[in-house]
């Protein structure tokens, strides 16, 4: 089987890094020539792995074809190419619905959506699905976890968590800030951050059956520090004025044509 991609940035390239890191995978890799940088430089690490002439050469030369172009430019890009009505077309493009991706590379009749992360690159991550399709879990189930939901109002509440990545860095930067400033060398503050977070991110399959709000109350000791700081960000509406936040990300991914996550 030969998969093509339409789009070559850096998902493209974790795709293909995951896919090849195993060293066991054997498919055949076409890619379009742009970004002619990050093409180039997969061809040349990984001897499956051809840049094509241009997208519609991917297209001819590929079976399945995922679609990584930018939303701002996928209907300019996609509605000059000629899809076969036996193509599996898998569409990267978070913004954009299943039913709109299906009318711009009709006559395919076969379109999945998926969304899969940077990290899939290290085989870390979760990537969702819809329609369910087992042929697409089971690719991404190689590079991580492969979650496939029955509607595309799941799918678009699940893509509002890649909207928090950088508020989450940005939580940790300040602590980071703060410890800096109570003269914490900026080495031993980012390691014992990193450390400590990295531990708290396996408590929720350390006890499947605790809520978030269970293990919140876990480490919020009555009269503890945990408590104290939870308080009071809560007295100060910071949790809903986050909910609002992904209130508004929705709105945004849930539309008929729209910009990036």
């Amino acid at each position: 089987m030969t998969l093509g991609i339409v789009g070559t940035g850096a998902l493209t390239a974790a795709v293909i890094t995951g896919l090849k890191s195993s060293g066991n995978d054997a498919r055949r890799v076409l890619l379009s020539p742009r970004n002619a940088e990050i093409s180039a430089e997969l061809a040349a690490r990984y001897a499956d792995v051809q840049v094509a002439s241009d997208n519609q050469a991917v297209l001819d030369g590929s079976e399945t074809v995922m679609l990584a172009v930018r939303p701002q430019v996928a209907r300019e890009v996609l509605q000059v190419l000629r899809f076969q009505n036996d193509h599996h077309v898998v569409s990267l493009i978070a913004t954009i619905s299943r039913e709109e991706i299906a009318s711009l590379v009709a006559p395919a009749e076969r379109v999945t959506k998926a969304l899969p992360m940077p990290m899939i690159a290290h085989k870390l991550g979760a990537t969702i699905i819809f329609p369910p399709d087992p042929d697409i879990a089971a690719f991404f189930g190689k590079l991580g976890k492969a979650i496939e939901v029955e509607s595309e109002h799941e799918f678009n509440a699940l893509s509002v968590v890649t909207a928090t990545y950088a508020t989450y860095f940005r939580y940790l930067d300040t602590i980071d800030d703060w410890l800096e400033s109570h003269d914490v060398s900026s080495d031993t503050a980012r390691e014992y951050i990193a450390t400590l977070f990295k531990a708290l991110a396996h408590a929720p399959e350390a006890a499947p059956a605790s809520a978030f709000m269970d293990l919140a109350k876990e480490y919020a000791t009555i009269g503890g520090i945990n408590e104290q700081v939870l308080s009071e960000l809560e007295s100060q509406d910071v949790f809903k004025m986050f909910a609002r936040s992904l209130d508004n990300v929705y709105r945004r991914v849930s539309g008929p044509w729209n910009v990036d996550v």
